[in-house]
């Protein structure tokens, strides 16, 4: 039974693959906390990665950036809060209602194709889905403090982690000494993947959405687009999704375009489109997203259809880089290693792992 055991821990590949397995039956089992883990790691990696930013051109103590950039994300939640939440209601309201009026009020230049649509729309069960719609929003209402609650506790435990890195990593090589060890390095060998892949592709997805929502905003300012507030949270939202995102924003955004300017206005909002997602593919992907695996468009939205299904709206935003991730444990497309702060062993043993 002895000899069985050491081969099992001499077999790399094997025990890796038990140990692949034991953690997402541990995530499944957790599964109503996905949102609180996935939510703390964001941040933590998202502060993390802004720090050493900072650091790079200005030399001033860790703590101190991350205390301020925690005061920042407080002060401006206490703001969106009290001030922007409620424009935020009062301007959805009013893009529901421009959008309402598209299909009930076509103004007299409405062409065939836009009467069609509005005829078919009309005779359709159109209300029947909007009571389910209705019913759908109370219920989207009623999960919002759930949602707030963990929000707030990521944002707490984020913090802890990131304000005691040092001691965080110090304390977790305690894990990689004992008859234990081999069990922990492995939990460690994929953690440095999933950041190495996860990590960045949802880090990259958040600056090009951050570059996509200004542009985009500014150009709808410049049209005299009402409800900037809340299309532009529309507009970031919908970036965090690959590909499909840049559709799903289209559409309502074309209503309420028709709604204010005819169809001139839906003309210049998806040229507006076209050209940031231009901007997107061959400016900053290539910058920003060198080492991340492309995915041909079918593969893209096929998983984001089966991430949408297990994981609701955090599949369309997590399920790309879960993929990269996965793609990279089987060897099929491996992402080039980058540093980063997850580094609890030597460098000796990092490449060890690493040839195996």
């Amino acid at each position: 039974m002895a000899g069985v055991w050491e081969k099992f821990l001499a077999n790399i590949k094997l025990r890796r693959s038990v140990v692949l397995l034991v953690i997402i039956l541990v995530l499944y089992l957790m599964k109503s906390m996905l949102s609180l883990i996935l939510l703390t790691f964001i941040f933590t990696f998202l502060v993390l990665s802004l720090n050493k930013s900072i650091r790079r051109y200005i030399k001033i103590p860790s703590r101190l950036i991350i205390i301020g950039v925690y005061l920042l994300i407080v002060s401006l939640l206490y703001f969106a809060v009290t001030i922007y939440l409620p424009k935020l209601f009062t301007q959805t309201e009013a893009m529901a209602k421009y959008v309402i009026n598209f299909y009930q009020n076509p103004s007299a230049d409405t062409n065939t194709v836009m009467k069609y649509i509005n005829n078919y729309i009309s005779n359709s069960e159109i209300t029947a889905q909007m009571k389910n719609g209705v019913t759908l929003i109370f219920k989207y209402l009623t999960s919002i403090g759930s949602m707030g609650f963990t929000f707030v506790v990521s944002l707490m435990l984020s913090f802890f982690f990131t304000i005691e890195k040092k001691e965080m990593f110090h304390f977790s090589k305690s894990f990689l000494k004992g008859p234990f060890a081999w069990f922990f390095q492995d939990i460690y060998f994929f953690a440095e993947k999933f950041v190495n892949t996860f990590g960045i592709v949802l880090e990259t997805q958040f600056i090009i959405a951050i570059v996509n929502t200004t542009l985009t905003t500014i150009c709808l300012a410049i049209m005299g687009m009402p409800q900037l507030f809340s299309l532009s949270l529309l507009i970031f939202v919908m970036s965090l999704i690959p590909v499909a995102g840049v559709i799903i924003s289209a559409i309502p955004m074309s209503f309420i375009g028709y709604s204010v300017g005819g169809m001139n206005y839906v003309i210049y909002i998806l040229v507006i489109l076209l050209v940031i997602h231009s901007i997107e593919s061959y400016v900053l992907n290539p910058k920003l997203m060198s080492n991340k695996t492309e995915l041909p468009i079918f593969y893209t939205f096929a998983v984001l259809f089966v991430a949408e299904h297990f994981w609701g709206m955090w599949g369309l935003i997590v399920g790309i880089p879960i993929f990269t991730f996965v793609l990279d444990i089987i060897g099929v497309k491996p992402i080039k290693k980058k540093k980063r702060s997850l580094s609890l062993r030597g460098k000796r043993s990092s490449r060890r792992d690493e040839r195996n």
